[in-house]
């Protein structure tokens, strides 16, 4: 089983892919926001490849925890998301996520017009990995109690 990560923005989708045992996050691809719907196609796409089976989204907050136009859009995306793939769907709290991916960038050294290239790959990568951190960390947990 393999869970997807998304970082949805206006103009561009990071995308990243769970290995098998839903442990690590990769970057998978970026790619363009469509309205005709061919970027929930190629998303489709992505999903009956690497047999996804949840696909988690990252929802932007305002820092006081409340949702703005932009978390609002997103989940309105998502939903379609959800609909026209059934494929299960889990939001994450996004916040900082980018910035953080933009210091991880910066820090080794990538050039301004690459870091353009890949910052959302980047974040959806930190969205997927600290949901999976969490679930882990839940699941075990569980185990031992």
């Amino acid at each position: 089983m393999r869970i997807l990560g998304l970082d949805v923005g206006e103009k561009r989708i990071g995308i990243a892919i769970s290995d098998e045992l839903c442990l690590t996050a990769q970057g998978l691809d970026v790619i363009e926001r469509k309205k005709n719907g061919e970027d929930i196609n190629k998303i489709g796409e992505i999903v009956s490849q690497y047999d996804v089976k949840k696909i988690v989204v990252g929802l932007p907050k305002n820092m006081d925890g409340s949702l703005g136009p932009s978390g609002k859009a997103v989940k309105k995306y998502a939903r379609e998301l959800e609909n026209t793939l059934g494929v299960e769907l889990e939001f994450w709290d996004e916040r900082l996520t980018t910035v953080a991916a933009e210091r991880m960038l910066i820090e080794a050294d990538v050039s301004r017009k690459k870091r353009k290239k890949v910052i959302d790959k980047m974040a959806a990568v930190l969205i997927l990995q600290s949901f999976l951190d969490f679930k882990v960390g839940v699941d075990s947990r569980k185990k031992l109690l």
